[in-house]
């Protein structure tokens, strides 16, 4: 069972007084926002056992653990990008922007930050490093995956309140062969991204 670690965070708050770290989920949905979550950490004496990427969780560990991370690190924000947000930017700039909208609702700018990803142009503040599969691996990551994905979950199962005939709560916005079903039955709603959706 892969845990995400926490050496590189120790190693770092060593010499930085904080490191945060940021990942997005639902970048691959047809329905939804992308959402970006980020923590930071400044205390390098104690981290949550058991942590690791969002999707190696359960849904019952990914709440319990939620609710841990807001208490144990109370400089954390989430921020989305739209579907219509999604559908004029693309995927990449608008999970970007997703990411920089978490980053300024931050009470506090971390020293360093860790984000999850190949090398690519990140427009965030400071100083970035990028790691392949980060939030398998480096705990800050995985705690902001954690953070992003609960928040959007929870978001999805609202919106089922409003569009009853979509499965929200179940899919989450994610290209089942449910859901393409519902799009077929009762078309588009303001949630879906037109571009994620082949033409049929």
């Amino acid at each position: 069972m892969q845990f995400a670690h926490f050496s590189l965070e120790f190693t770092l708050l060593q010499k930085y007084v904080s490191v945060a770290g940021i990942d997005e989920v639902g970048r691959g949905c047809i329905a939804g926002p992308v959402v970006a979550g980020i923590v930071l950490i400044n205390d390098s004496s104690h981290c949550l056992t058991g942590i690791r990427d969002s999707k190696l969780l359960s849904e019952s560990q990914r709440e319990q653990f939620y609710a841990k991370i807001l208490t144990q690190y109370p400089c954390h924000a989430v921020a989305e990008a739209s579907a219509p947000e999604i559908d004029a930017l693309g995927i990449r700039r608008a999970t970007h922007l997703a990411m920089l909208r978490a980053y300024w609702k931050l009470q506090t700018r971390p020293a360093v930050i860790l984000m999850d990803g190949e090398k690519a142009t990140i427009p965030l503040p400071g100083r970035t490093y990028q790691y392949n599969k980060g939030d398998m691996k480096h705990y800050a990551i995985a705690v902001a995956s954690i953070l992003a994905k609960v928040y959007r979950d929870r978001l999805m199962m609202t919106y089922e309140a409003q569009f009853p005939q979509y499965s929200f709560s179940s899919h989450k916005g994610y290209g089942t062969r449910k859901h393409f079903e519902e799009i077929a039955t009762y078309g588009y709603t303001m949630l879906h991204r037109k571009t994620f959706i082949p033409e049929s």
